[in-house]
């Protein structure tokens, strides 16, 4: 308890206000404030969305203070932390409440969907037993006596419905994915060619023996084992239509994310679009690095500093077109000198991360070795003083806090790691006896999407646009992209080409040379 009081003094003091952090404090709020006053319009058109506080590691407001910072900040100032605010336009909530209607909407064509496929999976079972059952029922004197063969045939049908319930349960009652727009054409067309086959079985068998009261008991027995035998071989072509026939790569896809450029390739089989637009959100999430709008600001702020630098007079009363290509001409003559700009920026980035870095290896390894430590005492003493993994991992965290933190700010990561789950990744390594190294992979190397916590990443609504039909399947040269709130992921199509093998035979005995010397060669 003691070592959880310490960890959180420890982390909380960092942002302790002195008289220069008040003064530096209220600046920023003025700073933050005159935007609003003077672009009154703005604030009319958007809803403000406070973030809860004290959630993110660090505040965002913190990393844009690092920009003008040495590395020496943490010893001679106080650091200044706040809450994000992010802004959306009220077009945005009103999508956002069509995309929740939406949702219901989807919710109740799924459901709908499971109930038919219910209703007749437990039709097509109940009617092979059906049949073996009615005559028993309603004619039971006119039959003629079961032989040995009919018995058997009763042990044959137990165990084909035996085997075709198993597959359908492994087939077809899967949990869902996710819920495409979209029927699934080859699932539709199975569910359909089944109601269409038991139908015609009942009508034969209402017509043919119902009504004539067929006293051939091991006919209609047999007739029931053909209904059932049938219907294995449907089970079997959906497992080729539904899981075999997308196996085969055919097409090569590369999806490029909108924001940052980053790409990935993936082989796809025969698949209509929105199915490989599922196939590529899946591999998504778990092949691209987290998305971090953060590392996109750096080149915005850059273009509107040398924008603001710009003065354009208005001496003969142009327009407003006029002044937008006077000021496109004075960026232009100006682009010599901001690339020199932009590689010294780089690079003060790149020393200033290497160095923070270093620190931080540095700081958890000597955490690590402590921790060691206190793991070799622990031993000798009694078992109601040994500590668990979480205490463990407080005691030592406020040694690394302070170079994590200043690391996670430069990377501009402190959106994505809170203390929380900084703590419980410390724990779960102690708890593993995993390495500094195994720990600080986490926050050394931005990792996939499904790394870091759910409520930061996961977007709950996905967008399909295509010119195509969503049901027709890959075609070379299709084009589709995949929306959600703040990126899209612009997905190309290339059909995989013909490869023509050929074979070229070289006989084992040409393999045999020469050494040749000449007479001037020294020995």
């Amino acid at each position: 308890m003691s070592a959880a009081m310490d960890t959180e003094s420890t982390y909380s003091g960092y942002s302790h206000y002195s008289g220069h952090s008040k003064k530096a404090h209220r600046q920023g709020r003025d700073r933050h404030k005159s935007p609003r006053s003077k672009d009154g319009s703005r604030s009319e058109k958007s809803v403000t969305i406070q973030t809860p506080p004290a959630e993110p590691l660090l505040g965002n407001d913190a990393s844009r203070a690092e920009e003008g910072q040495d590395d020496n900040w943490g010893e001679t100032t106080t650091a200044i932390t706040g809450t994000s605010e992010h802004s959306i336009s009220q077009e945005d909530i009103a999508r956002i409440s069509k995309d929740l209607e939406d949702s219901v909407g989807l919710d109740c064509k799924r459901y709908l969907g499971l109930t038919v496929a219910a209703v007749l999976g437990l039709l097509v079972f109940l009617t092979p037993i059906a049949f073996i059952l009615l005559p028993q029922i309603l004619w039971r004197d006119d039959l003629e006596p079961c032989g040995t063969v009919c018995e058997g045939l009763f042990i044959s049908v137990a165990f084909k419905l035996l085997i075709l319930l198993i597959g359908t349960w492994a087939l077809f009652f899967r949990q869902p994915k996710a819920d495409i727009p979209r029927v699934f054409v080859f699932r539709a067309l199975l569910l359909v060619l089944i109601f269409l086959f038991v139908f015609s079985y009942w009508l034969f068998y209402g017509v043919r023996i119902l009504d004539s009261k067929d006293t051939n008991y091991q006919g209609i027995v047999q007739y029931a084992v053909s209904l059932v035998d049938a219907l294995l071989f449907i089970h079997y072509l959906a497992i080729v239509l539904l899981e075999l026939r997308q196996l085969q790569p055919m097409f090569t896809v590369k999806v490029v994310r909108s924001t940052d450029g980053e790409s990935r390739y993936y082989s796809l089989g025969h698949l209509s679009i929105q199915r490989a637009a599922l196939v590529v959100l899946e591999n998504y999430y778990k092949d691209f690095t987290v998305y971090n709008p953060a590392l996109l600001t750096a080149s915005k702020s850059r273009a509107a500093k040398h924008m603001a630098g710009l003065k354009v007079y208005n001496v003969d009363g142009n327009n407003a077109s006029g002044q937008s290509r006077a000021m496109i001409a004075a960026a232009a003559r100006r682009r010599d000198s901001s690339h020199n700009e932009l590689y010294y920026e780089e690079a003060d980035h790149e020393r200033r991360v290497k160095k923070r870095r270093a620190r931080l290896v540095v700081a958890v390894e000597e955490a690590f070795t402590h921790i060691k430590r206190l793991q070799a005492e622990e031993q000798q003493k009694a078992p109601g003083e040994m500590m668990d993994p979480r205490e463990a991992a407080q005691a030592i965290f406020p040694s690394m806090a302070r170079a994590l933190q200043k690391y996670l700010r430069t990377t501009r990561q402190q959106q994505y790691h809170s203390m929380e789950s900084i703590l419980q990744h410390l724990s779960f390594c102690i708890t593993n006896n995993m390495t500094p190294k195994a720990f600080l992979e986490r926050y050394l190397n931005p990792g996939p999407t499904l790394q870091y916590d759910r409520d930061r990443w996961f977007s709950k609504q996905w967008t399909l646009v295509s010119e195509e039909a969503v049901t027709s399947g890959l075609q070379d040269g299709i084009v589709f992209v995949l929306k959600c709130l703040d990126f899209s992921l612009v997905v190309n199509v290339k059909k995989i080409p013909f490869i023509k093998l050929s074979e070229e035979f070289i006989d084992p005995k040409s393999h045999k040379f020469v050494l040749c010397l000449q007479s001037e060669t020294s020995v």
